[in-house]
């Protein structure tokens, strides 16, 4: 190659990663940021590998898919589970992590890595004569999504992701809410329950597909990401669809009647001290005083005093089987890489992997390498 230095665009999950495979392997890298000066509708710091949706990063069972691909990057020294699994939270089965402490570690592993110099800037050409990973996620900048566009000569597609709420821990009354995990996984009492009878659980129900929704946009006819369909729509397909989903009470019983609830809202613990829970399941789209409205209707809440209410936002990402080769290289630069879920991957930890993937083929490519 012309140039022996990498320059990656984007520092989420997958620019950091793709930035300390190829730094580790001996190549300097460039790696830009476009935060702070430039925020973004779902961001709220400028550290690195911010998590803005969950803190949970999927299950950690290796009995499942998500659980054997974490143990795959484990075995190929990905940074993101490194520091992931030193600041974990109790969460069942699930790898999930205070996510203040994750981005802070994060960034402190970057910036002090000696291959790696971080710039605060906003990207909006792609450059031409070096090697470039564009790991810059769903919430591309305008103008740089255009250069892309230019390049891979093809339309973007999009889809709907949203962010639950997030609530104050002392706010929340443990003399309903009791302590327990599915089937007594990971620690036996990772989460926060919620229980409701049937009587409850119709009131709640009611409340919400009732309630009053931000609303859609005639150009923003795009469907939602399956996997975080927003609550209130996914109780518009029937009564009874919550209890077999965000609201299944199995593998639960409530300590106080020795009985299984009719429905139960799962609360995670977001950080190591406990002062802070998500709503496990209930992204949404609800005006925020209908979300404090009907959420406070679930017992043990009622009091509750919400840290984030609950948005949406448009996800954008490239039609990767068709102007990617099966490398992460664009089919029409060879010497552009494309990683995260920009390349149409969901899920924290898998656009890790894509990163992970591409700061490989990115180093060996430099290299001369196949």
């Amino acid at each position: 190659m012309a140039s022996s230095e990498l320059v990656i665009l984007g520092g989420g999950l997958a620019g950091c990663e793709a930035a300390w495979q190829a730094a580790e392997r001996g190549i300097s890298v460039e790696l830009h940021e476009m935060r702070p000066a430039v925020p973004t509708p779902a961001h709220r710091t400028d550290r690195l590998s911010e998590l803005v949706c969950s803190n949970s990063l999927g299950s950690n069972d290796p009995a499942h898919a998500a659980g054997i691909l974490k143990a795959e990057m484990r075995r190929l020294n990905s940074l993101i589970l490194r520091v992931a699994d030193g600041v974990t939270v109790p969460a069942g089965s699930a790898l999930a992590v205070d996510r203040e402490l994750f981005a802070a570690a994060m960034t402190d592993e970057i910036e002090r890595h000696p291959k790696i110099r971080v710039v605060r800037d906003e990207v909006i050409d792609l450059p031409e004569e070096r090697p470039t990973i564009v790991a810059t996620g769903p919430l591309t900048s305008d103008r740089l999504a255009k250069s892309i566009q230019q390049v891979i000569r093809a339309d973007y597609l999009a889809f709907f992701d949203a962010i639950a709420p997030i609530i104050d821990g002392e706010t929340i009354d443990t003399r309903i809410a009791f302590r327990a995990s599915r089937y007594g996984k990971g620690g036996g009492d990772d989460y926060l329950n919620c229980p409701m009878n049937e009587t409850e659980y119709n009131q709640f129900y009611d409340a919400l597909a009732s309630a009053e929704r931000v609303p859609t946009k005639p150009f923003e006819q795009t469907p939602y990401f399956e996997g975080c369909v927003p609550i209130e729509v996914q109780a518009d397909r029937g009564r009874k669809t919550l209890l077999f989903g965000p609201m299944k009470p199995v593998g639960l019983l409530d300590p106080r009647s020795g009985t299984r609830p009719y429905a139960v809202v799962q609360l995670r613990q977001e950080n190591r001290f406990g002062s802070c829970y998500n709503m496990v399941g209930f992204q949404t789209k609800l005006k925020w005083p209908e979300q404090t409205r009907v959420f406070r209707m679930i017992p043990g809440l009622a009091q509750a005093e919400f840290l984030r209410l609950g948005s949406l936002h448009r996800n954008t990402f490239i039609n990767a089987p068709r102007v990617l080769h099966p490398t992460l290289q664009c089919r029409a630069r060879p010497s552009l890489f494309f990683a995260g879920q920009l390349v149409g991957v969901e899920g924290y930890a898998e656009a890790a992997a894509m990163g992970l993937l591409a700061g490989v083929n990115a180093a060996r490519l430099i290299r001369g390498e196949s």
